[in-house]
Order: structure tokens, then C-alpha cells, then sequence
């Protein structure tokens, strides 16, 4: 018969592991089980191996020997974004589906060695993006779709917080950078609102946190006269915001990348503006429940390798005109796929769990 779970071992016990990737398992029982865990901290090991009842705990040494091992069928790679490729191709080549975070890795090549060894191994690899499971934002995309604030022309956003210093999303060796781990939101939902890749991108820096940039300003310019800008930091109050303006009307979403909360609608048309709530969920489980249909029924995911790769070329893109202060153009790119309403997946919110060893990017545990 064949098996109704996928086997997982959650790769890297960082903060973000523990307060969502772990407890939504609890979620996702229906086609996904947590079996293994991976970290080189063994006191992480021991207690949420306890914790969670796993008994495979392995460190990075024991890696492959755990994907050769026939006890887990999926990896999700929550490692430090410069280990992901590394990790994904590791996976790929032993024959285990891999579930990465975003951004898929820290270069253009990067994703697409990544995107081929899991063509050539025949395994399903799909990028963590969590927003494209959860109602909030796919009821954006179908208001942007349907026409009833006219045709999409402006898209706006800001994402800033404060960002305790030594954290790695401040370590340039570890893949940081404010583009990779929050701007990609912007750039990911100014895509999914457009349907479309952008044409040519600007970028502007400001400070420094770690070795990384404190502050970016970007302006992507994409067909059809539509323009996106976006402004994200490590050093600033907590907005996670964006709106999107058509011709004869308006949608803001605020908050709208985050996990922990309820994220709210406000639309305006005719100059009646109508606000909407969408309840905290569990946006972690959707993924684990979709990408293990993927792996059980043989479908290709979206967001796929071409998902993955459509930001990290458009982040590649902005440091590169941050550096030059020119704009840079982007060559052409086909997307075959959108996320749409059809991959809402609704589960439950979960309690934050106590954390061991770790902490929040934004300070706390």
C-alpha cells in the first residue's frame, strides 16, 4: 500500500524551528510526520528530540548517513540562508524531497544547481513560502485579478524591524542581508500581485548592521507602465505593510507578512472603504500538508525552483545596482505558475513553545 505520511527531519534548530516548524506538525498530521531532527547543538537535541518524541537525533556529520539511512522521506531545511544549496543538493542526490526556506539560496547558480539535481534525482523541491498558503494574501491577489480596483499601476510596502546585533541574518558570510530575509517579501508579493517579473530594478542603502546594510529603498519597474517600490530595515520600528493602487481603487494589507498575528485588509473603492480581519492561523502546517500531497501524489509544487529563483534574481539585481547606483535591467523570465485562492490551506493557531538555545531575530526568546 502506499504510505500516507511523508517522513520528515527538520534540518537546523534555530529560532524559527522551534516557535513554528516544529509544533506545526501537530497540524499537519494528516500526511506528514516529524522524524528526525538535525543540529549540532546537542542540548537542542536532547530536549526537543523529548519534547516533540523523535527519537533519530543527528548531528551535521551524520547528515548523509541519515539520508541514506531509509528513515526519512523530506528534509525542510531551515538552516542559515549560505547552507541551503549545500544541503538541498546533499538531499536531492540521496533520493529525499527537500522543503527549503526562502530564499531558496544566495545566488542565481545556487537555485539553479539546486533546481537541476532534483529534476535529475526525480524528487519534489519546493521553497518555503509560507504567505502563499494563507487567505490573507491570496484574497489580494484575487482582488488585484479581478478588476475591481481597475488595473494594478502602483504597489507600496514597507517591512522594518530591530534586529538583535550577532544574529545571522546581520552576517553577510551566513547569507544575510535585509533583501534576503525581508525584502524578499515585498519582492515576492509585488510579483504575485502583478502576475508579472519586473523589467528593471534601483536600489539604495543606508547603514549598516553587522556586516550587512542597515536600510534598502528599491524601485522595481515592470511592463505596462507599473511601477513597485519598497523600503525595508534592520534598525526600525515594527511595520510589515504594503498597498496596491489601480485605477479606480485601492487594497492595503497591515500587517502583512507576518506570522504571529491576525493580518487585516482595507479596500477602498468609489471612496468607500470596507475593512476585512483574517484570523491568526498556522501558516507552517499548510506548507508541510501541501508539499507532502506534492511528494505522495506526484505534483509539482508551486512555489517551485522557478519561485525560488525569479526573487534571488531580482535580490542579486538590487545589490547589484546598490553597488553601481544604476539601475539594472533583468533579462526576460517565464513563470508558468501563481499562487491562487485554490492553495488556501487553513489550520489552526498554535501556542509559542518554549525555546531552547535560541533567540528572536528581534530580540527576546
Amino acid at each position: 500500500m502506499p504510505r500516507k505520511q511523508v517522513r520528515y527531519a527538520v534540518v537546523g534548530l534555530g529560532h524559527i524551528a522551534q516557535v513554528a516548524v516544529l509544533p506545526a506538525f501537530g497540524n499537519a498530521r494528516r500526511n506528514s510526520r516529524l522524524a528526525a531532527l538535525v543540529s549540532g547543538d546537542p542540548v537542542k537535541l536532547a530536549r526537543l528530540g523529548d519534547q516533540y518524541g523523535v527519537a533519530k537525533r543527528c548531528g551535521y556529520g551524520e547528515y548523509d548517513a541519515l539520508l541514506r539511512s531509509g528513515e526519512i522521506d523530506a528534509v525542510y531545511i531551515a538552516l542559515p540562508n549560505s547552507l541551503h544549496c549545500d544541503y538541498a543538493l546533499r538531499a536531492a542526490q540521496a533520493g529525499v524531497h527537500v522543503l527549503v526556506e526562502k530564499p531558496m539560496a544566495v545566488t542565481e547558480e545556487e537555485c539553479e544547481r539546486m533546481a537541476r539535481a532534483a529534476r535529475a534525482a526525480g524528487v519534489k523541491l519546493m521553497v518555503a513560502y509560507r504567505l502563499h498558503f494563507e487567505r490573507a494574501n491570496l484574497e489580494a491577489i484575487e482582488v488585484a485579478r479581478s478588476g475591481r480596483i481597475g488595473e494594478p499601476r502602483l504597489f507600496a510596502s514597507s517591512f522594518t524591524m530591530h534586529v538583535v546585533p550577532g544574529n545571522i541574518r546581520v552576517r553577510r558570510a551566513l547569507g544575510g542581508g535585509v533583501l534576503y530575509d525581508i525584502g524578499i517579501y515585498c519582492i515576492n508579493a509585488a510579483r504575485g500581485l502583478f502576475r508579472a517579473e519586473p523589467l528593471e530594478v534601483r536600489a539604495f542603502t543606508a547603514g549598516t548592521a553587522g556586516d550587512v546594510e542597515e536600510s534598502v529603498t528599491a524601485v522595481l519597474r515592470f511592463s505596462g507602465d507599473r511601477l513597485a517600490n519598497f523600503s525595508c530595515s534592520f534598525g526600525a520600528a515594527d511595520v510589515s505593510e504594503y498597498r496596491l493602487i489601480g485605477a479606480k481603487g485601492d487594497l492595503a494589507v497591515e500587517p502583512a507578512y507576518e506570522y504571529a498575528m491576525a493580518l487585516q485588509h482595507r479596500l477602498t473603492l468609489d471612496g468607500e472603504r470596507k475593512e476585512r480581519r483574517f484570523a491568526k492561523r498556522d501558516q507552517f502546517a499548510p506548507e508541510l500538508l501541501y508539499f507532502s500531497d506534492c511528494v505522495l501524489k506526484g505534483h509539482d509544487p508551486e512555489p517551485g525552483p522557478e519561485e525560488g529563483l525569479a526573487d534571488v534574481r531580482v535580490i542579486r539585481a538590487l545589490y547589484a545596482s546598490a553597488a553601481s547606483g544604476r539601475p539594472v535591467a533583468l533579462a526576460p523570465y517565464e513563470k508558468r505558475e501563481r499562487p491562487s485562492l485554490e492553495q488556501e490551506i487553513r489550520r489552526p493557531p498554535i501556542d509559542k513553545p518554549r525555546t531552547v538555545h535560541t533567540q528572536a531575530p528581534s530580540g527576546g526568546s
